[in-house]
């Protein structure tokens, strides 16, 4: 049997769900979904896009992610898919986060269940 959750170790927790905390609360935006950048060939036999790949049309960003249980697509511009970007990025480090919330918060309560084990 482990000994039950010392003051010491249950300040730590408490600080450690206290940093995610405000990890979290210093996001901005969040948003599920994947973004693509697409290059395309216009289809002009006499465009340079026909024949080097490197001199294709774009980029061109496309948003895609689920909304009321259907995959939505979007195209965005640069300066929007900087946003989702960043968006996409806070949406997985917040489920990160959440899931080191939860583990400090099982370890808690389970803590607290070794001193009513001795009664």
């Amino acid at each position: 049997m482990s000994s039950p959750l010392k003051a010491a170790d249950k300040k730590k927790i408490r600080s450690r769900t206290q940093a995610i905390r405000r990890a979290i609360d210093a996001m901005d935006y969040l948003s599920s979904g994947t973004l693509l950048s697409r290059t395309k060939v216009c289809g002009r036999p006499n465009c340079r896009c026909a024949t080097d790949p490197a001199s294709r049309h774009g980029p061109y960003f496309e948003w895609n992610r689920r909304q009321g249980g259907r995959l939505v697509h979007k195209k965005l511009t640069e300066e929007q898919a900087e946003l989702a970007a960043r968006a996409i990025a806070n949406l997985r480090e917040v489920q990160r986060l959440l899931s080191h919330w939860e583990a400090a918060t099982f370890e808690e309560i389970v803590a607290l269940e070794e001193p009513m084990k001795r009664r």
